[in-house]
């Protein structure tokens, strides 16, 4: 992961198409403080109970976006999960967790293209 990405403040997390953990920021290896850096190259599916292990098969088959907000102590978070790709070919998903704001402000911006 390169330096930029490595001390976001935010989670990043990225497995290839079977699941298996790639890399993980700094961030994200606090999130997970009690195995931390010690999941890099093991399997998501083994780290999520059902149903959540369900919907990970279900993105590695279909290699589609995965987008929600999650509440947990008294925090939420919004988690993007994406298919990324090398070249042509699927390589896996990378998933950012992000800590948001209970009340977010939206704006709906005009195109300025015709």
């Amino acid at each position: 992961m390169n330096a930029v990405a490595a001390n976001v403040p935010f989670s990043i997390t990225v497995c290839d198409k079977e699941g298996i953990i790639l890399s993980m920021n700094e961030k994200a290896i606090k999130t997970f403080v009690r195995d931390g850096e010690s999941l890099i190259g093991k399997s998501l599916l083994d780290c999520h109970p059902e149903p959540a292990r369900a919907k990970l098969l279900e993105l590695l088959q279909n290699h589609t976006i995965n987008c929600y907000t999650i509440e947990k102590n008294g925090v939420k978070k919004m988690i993007y999960q994406s298919p990324w790709y090398d070249g042509e070919e699927f390589g896996g998903y990378v998933e950012l967790s992000m800590e948001i704001p209970f009340e977010m402000k939206h704006f709906v911006r005009q195109s300025s293209v015709q």
